[in-house]
């Protein structure tokens, strides 16, 4: 999630984002997509296809060690990974392996959550907090989903559309090449993804004030004027400020979600957020719940870049 244009309140007006906020590349995904997928997409989605077939099992034996084979051949990654770690306390190298080992398995199983028929991801994911659900559910106000980069985060979304339908934020991929299986994993019956732009901005909206569900991944670092210089394990991160907006615009229940990765499928970790989803409660959050499950963040994500047009922290 990049851009955070401006959102018409529905009544408080600090629901406001600023002009300048409106993503630049809005539009250009849209686009993108009307184009025929080239012949080296065609072969990674059969390909992706192909491993979807596999049992989970096989697919995560198989991402492990390719995690760890790219932590030990790419020096950047390598450091990032243990950067990361160390601000958060967790510098050792078997932590290091452990994270590279859980990134890989991450990757591996994407096939079979974008994949596979709802069902076989629902028979995998079990929720002991659905408690929470039900009572954000009751509010008819609209949900706010909010996942961290922790576990398996494309499986909750996937998981709540088979139970009511939901409206995901992403940002276009870099590699053209990922744009139509991405396409076909993160639009299907249910789930609806929208671009980082103002269109999507204003769908999540209207899904919201309709009394629908909307995610958005909170860790990702947002453009100029769209976040707020906030301690993350010790250090400034750049952290958004959209999901307080969309929460002051539309009055919607707050849950965070977790997908912690488990021998067999996934557990589902709900926990409603009582106080505005500013950036300080959501980095507050995050360190939580990445304390309970460290190895299962990705840590090779670059949480604390600084942006080329950002101010850095006083």
């Amino acid at each position: 999630m990049t851009a955070q244009p401006p959102i018409a309140p529905a009544a408080p007006p600090a629901a406001e984002l600023p002009s300048s906020a409106v993503d630049p590349l809005a539009g250009k995904a849209d686009a993108a997509a009307e184009v025929a997928p080239s012949a080296g997409a065609r072969r990674l989605l059969i390909m992706a296809r192909l491993m979807a077939c596999l049992p989970l099992r096989l697919l995560r034996a198989i991402g492990a060690p390719l995690g760890l084979i790219v932590y030990a051949s790419s020096g950047a990654y390598r450091a990032k990974l243990r950067g990361n770690l160390a601000r958060a306390g967790e510098g050792s190298r078997r932590a290091a392996w452990r994270a590279a080992s859980q990134a890989g398995q991450m990757v591996a199983e994407l096939p079979f959550v974008w994949l596979r028929p709802p069902e076989a991801l629902q028979a995998r994911v079990v929720c002991t907090d659905l408690a929470v659900l039900e009572a954000a559910e009751r509010t008819g106000r609209g949900i706010l989903f909010l996942t961290p980069h922790l576990g398996a985060f494309e499986a909750t979304a996937r998981w709540y559309s088979a139970r009511a339908p939901i409206t995901v934020m992403f940002r276009p991929p870099r590699q053209a090449l990922l744009a139509p299986l991405l396409d076909r994993a993160r639009n299907s019956v249910g789930m609806r993804a929208v671009p980082a732009a103002l269109s999507g901005v204003r769908a999540m909206l209207r899904a919201l004030r309709s009394g629908e569900a909307v995610g958005l991944l909170p860790d990702q670092v947002p453009g100029r004027g769209e976040g707020r210089w906030v301690v993350f394990f010790g250090e400034p991160a750049y952290t958004m400020t959209l999901p307080l907006r969309l929460a002051q615009a539309s009055g919607a229940a707050v849950v965070m979600a977790v997908g912690e990765r488990v021998p067999g499928g996934w557990r589902l970790h709900l926990e409603a957020l009582e106080a505005p989803p500013t950036p300080e409660a959501l980095n507050a959050f995050m360190e939580r719940a990445i304390r309970r499950l460290p190895d299962q963040y990705l840590w090779g994500y670059n949480r604390y870049k600084q942006l080329p047009d950002v101010p850095p922290p006083e």
